[in-house]
């Protein structure tokens, strides 16, 4: 798991030399958000979340049922990147592939364009918006 998280984290480097100029601590952040998925680690990844943003409590179940119920491979291209003084917004394009823990459980590819809010607090980035949380959502067991 930690192969593929390394992976998963030169591809991001490579795409975010892409856009102009990225912050390295915001790609670092996207980095570890790729890699936590991968490596089932629903609390690193839910870290720099800002808990009172719009449906954090959703995001937060859907993480936990993920990655508890499956093996999960996370990559994130940046696409697009808009700053202000006080924020930041990318375009993700964020790719999952989930593989029940189950023996003959269900496999499912997921690619969508995520857009993300960031502001910069003292020591770090924090999220503040994350759309479409549905997305994260976690395998359907049927």
């Amino acid at each position: 798991m930690q192969r593929r998280a390394l992976l998963w984290y030169c591809l991001l480097g490579r795409f975010c030399r892409a856009v102009a100029s990225p912050n390295p601590d915001l790609v670092d952040l996207l980095s570890k958000l790729a890699a936590a998925l991968s490596e089932g680690n629903s609390s690193a990844f839910l870290k720099p979340f800002d808990r009172s943003m719009a449906d954090f409590g959703k995001l937060e179940r859907n993480i936990e049922a993920m990655t508890s119920q499956s093996d999960i491979g996370s990559s994130i291209a940046l696409l697009e990147k808009q700053e202000t003084a006080q924020e930041v917004q990318v375009t993700l394009d964020w790719f999952l592939e989930l593989r029940s823990k189950e023996d003959i459980g269900p496999y499912q590819r997921r690619r969508e364009r995520v857009v993300c809010k960031l502001v910069r607090t003292a020591k770090s980035w924090k999220i503040v918006s994350l759309e479409p949380v549905d997305f994260f959502r976690p395998l359907d067991q049927r």
